[in-house]
């Protein structure tokens, strides 16, 4: 099957380098902002987009994306609201895969079946949900699958090879690997630690793996990307988010085009990170 994680990957290997994954809520800090910061990361340099899918207990999630979904939940983003932002999306942009991600209970309160359906209406390529684990397949991940959505797994450091074999079962996409243990955005990996890990996971699938977890300057996310085909910063894009609000919780005028900039500067490192 032909899909835009598919075609996106592909061209990337083509092209030699790896992708910069870009993680952003939805909703965060108002409707207008994150709607402007969403269709401007492709021409930024993102080569696929997380779209955090808010909620009140991310508890996987570190300081900075627990923030987020408070922000955004205060601006009273909610599924409905994250989905039209997708389908706006594509109004201008068929091309760059979006992954919803996030916790199993918005999609469960929103209704599975209609949440499916509507997604793949609106336009996403995949789901990551965090505390959805193989065991419970039936639940989201088979159905997601059925509907044409790619279910993509995170895999980390204390994965053994049992529970691998689990983590692959059922997984499309890509492959999200979790270079600490821990929450999100408290610290980074030791690109030497990364190398052994992605190599024994690359002897177990041929899918594509994205490398993040405490990605925040253009030689860390250069250094993921010799190592995976994609880096993925998340924390650090939505700490920019806070650092560009006013004294009243605001988005300034220089939060997008800060954020932008800096995506921009990622992108810049992760595609000359295989340059010789």
């Amino acid at each position: 099957m032909s899909t835009r994680l598919k075609t996106r990957f592909d061209a990337l290997k083509a092209e030699g380098r790896a992708g910069l994954i870009t993680f952003v809520t939805a909703g965060d800090p108002d409707p207008d902002t994150a709607a402007a910061l969403l269709a401007g990361l492709p021409g930024a340099g993102a080569d696929v987009i997380e779209l955090g899918m808010p909620f009140s207990d991310p508890m996987a999630d570190g300081p900075a994306i627990q923030a987020s979904s408070l922000r955004a939940l205060k601006a009273g983003q909610n599924m409905i609201k994250t989905l039209a932002m997708v389908r706006e999306f594509r109004r201008t942009d068929d091309a760059t895969p979006i992954v919803l991600m996030g916790y199993y209970n918005p999609i469960y309160i929103y209704g599975n079946d209609r949440f499916l359906a509507d997604a793949k209406a609106a336009g996403v390529d995949g789901l990551i949900v965090v505390d959805l684990p193989p065991e419970e397949d039936n639940e989201l991940c088979l159905p997601a699958l059925k509907a044409g959505l790619d279910f993509i797994r995170l895999a980390t450091p204390t994965t053994d090879d049992a529970r691998m074999t689990r983590v692959l079962t059922n997984t499309s996409g890509f492959i999200y690997y979790v270079s600490i243990t821990g929450i999100t955005g408290t610290r980074a990996a030791e690109a030497t630690d990364v190398a052994e890990h992605v190599a024994a996971l690359r002897a177990r699938t041929d899918m594509p793996i994205a490398i993040g977890f405490g990605i925040k300057t253009p030689e860390q996310a250069a250094a993921m990307a010799r190592e995976g085909d994609a880096a993925v910063v998340g924390s650090a894009l939505v700490e920019k988010v806070r650092e560009g609000l006013d004294a009243g919780g605001r988005a300034s005028a220089a939060l997008v085009p800060d954020m932008l900039a800096y995506v921009s500067a990622l992108a810049r490192g992760v595609s000359g990170a295989r340059k010789r």
